[in-house]
């Protein structure tokens, strides 16, 4: 029978701990792990004013999302046309964002805005680069 403490040839107290060790992790190897917990339904429906509520908030959370997106697309455009550095693009996506906020198309005014924001971006970045002759 093979000795568990002159395993590793060393015996003694220090090839004992080496051997509790190993034996430690291969443990720890073979454990499963615990399954995660199945998410739970909600108990009850919403009520028809609830969800009307919830939607109600939704909209206002987005139609001021969009306000302030086309606010800072005003602010980047301006910046860009007092340098001369408006593109088009920048422009035309201004203007699309003031129309969709204008008929409550909050996300399409959104993507609008975002849209003249990083083309008047890009128009002040291009002023870096020299010009072509």
């Amino acid at each position: 029978m093979i000795d568990p403490a002159n395993l590793y040839g060393g015996g003694g107290k220090r090839s004992g701990s080496a051997l509790a060790l190993a034996v430690m992790l291969a443990g720890c190897a073979l454990q499963e792990p615990s399954p995660a917990p199945a998410p739970q339904a909600s108990a009850a429906p919403m009520s028809p004013q609830a969800a009307q509520a919830t939607r109600h908030a939704e909209q206002a959370k987005l139609e001021a999302q969009a306000r302030a997106m086309l606010a800072q697309a005003e602010t980047d455009v301006q910046r860009a046309r007092a340098k001369r550095a408006l593109w088009l693009g920048a422009w035309e996506d201004l203007l699309a964002a003031r129309n969709d906020v204008a008929g409550n198309d909050f996300t399409g005014a959104i993507a609008h805005a975002k849209g003249a924001s990083e083309l008047a971006q890009l128009g002040l970045e291009q002023l870096a680069y020299p010009a072509v002759k």
